[in-house]
């Protein structure tokens, strides 16, 4: 197994690779006709059942004890709903020289969207920041977003991005809310059989968003709307995309700094309130876009991909701060003291490969 698994050297998510396979694959053999309303209703049954499994997956015990660093969690949503969309907005000076509309529409999706968890998590590990934190901070923002998402689409898309109404918001809530609080409510009796399964059902998430992108790039390739996209708006989308991230790494840092939070809390603010999720847009932009899906998501699997990336080549510089490294040594320290053993300083590598192997699943 360990010859099979994905090289750590490897700058590329497998996982998007996959995603790419399975746009090209609709380019190639889009789903008509028949296949079209199959690849849809399947599409719709695999949202259901994702937010299904994130609401089975989450513990409400930790939820409510997570509310206990009130000011980080904030920080992290105001990061991830205000700040985000506000810079969103901003960039709408850049249409249409960078971007068409239908890609600032995707870019200001991007911003809406809410924060990663395993991501966040991994990556604050790496660091050595507040584990826990960026366990409580993610889960939050993941289930605000199911709410606040398509509320602000209301608000800042409007009709821009393929009719957002009253109906659209009526599928949000019978295709991701109902299906979450449905899989909350479960939990007590199927929450140890999904801990059980979880790396299979892992699978099964992941193979749930490539249905939805491979029905929605279907729909973008039989209505012609790739034809609109050049390479030239792709460069300047990732341009816009890569200016997006910086800032967005400058401000969770420095203003975590001046909000007064610790070094390991404003590790936990940096993972989490730059990042955005894969796993809970792509849904949530097949239902609010429809056949408009395709372009709409592009901009979030480029930053996806971006914020892997980078926060892979920070979160290994912040390991090795002096002060990471000290607070490193005296943890090993007090485990010597009551163990008798060594410390865990030759299980670093270990940890930070399966922290970027966590890292690089489908959220």
């Amino acid at each position: 197994m360990k010859r099979l698994q994905w090289p750590s050297w490897m700058p590329i998510d497998p996982y998007i690779l996959l995603l790419l396979g399975t746009v090209g694959l609709a380019a190639l053999l889009p789903a008509r006709g028949t296949g079209a309303d199959v690849a849809s209703g399947g599409s719709t049954a695999a949202i259901a059942f994702l937010f299904f499994l994130y609401g089975a997956r989450l513990s409400t015990r930790e939820a409510l004890d997570g509310l206990k660093h009130w000011r980080l969690h904030a920080t992290v949503l105001a990061c991830t709903f205000v700040v985000f969309p506000l810079l969103g907005l901003a960039a709408r000076g850049l249409e249409p020289v960078f971007l068409t509309h239908n890609l600032y529409t995707g870019l200001l999706f991007l911003t809406l969207v809410p924060s990663t968890i395993q991501s966040s998590i991994a990556f604050t590990s790496i660091a050595r920041g507040n584990v826990p934190a960026a366990i409580c901070a993610g889960s939050f923002s993941s289930l605000a977003g199911i709410v606040v998402t398509p509320l602000l689409a209301a608000v800042l898309l409007g009709n821009s991005g393929g009719g957002f109404s009253a109906d659209s918001l009526i599928k949000i809530v019978l295709q991701l809310l109902v299906p979450f609080l449905a899989g909350q409510l479960l939990r007590r009796w199927i929450g140890g059989f999904i801990t059980r399964h979880k790396k299979v059902l892992g699978y099964v998430d992941r193979g749930s968003i490539l249905l939805v992108v491979y029905t929605a790039f279907s729909e973008g390739m039989v209505q012609g709307i790739w034809h609109q996209v050049s390479a030239v708006r792709l460069a300047g989308l990732l341009l816009v995309e890569a200016l997006l991230l910086a800032v967005m790494l400058v401000l969770t840092w420095y203003g975590g700094k001046a909000l007064g939070f610790g070094r390991g809390d404003r590790i936990a603010i940096q993972f989490a309130g730059s990042k955005k999720s894969l796993a809970s847009g792509l849904p949530m932009a097949s239902v609010l876009f429809g056949a408009h899906a395709s372009l709409a998501v592009l901009p979030l699997m480029l930053f996806h991909q971006m914020q892997l990336m980078v926060c892979a080549v920070i979160a290994k510089r912040r390991a090795r701060d002096p002060e990471a490294i000290e607070a490193a040594g005296e943890a090993g320290d007090a485990g010597d003291a009551r163990t008798g053993r060594p410390g865990t300083d030759r299980n670093r590598g270990a940890g930070s490969r399966t922290a970027v192997g966590t890292a690089r699943r489908s959220d």
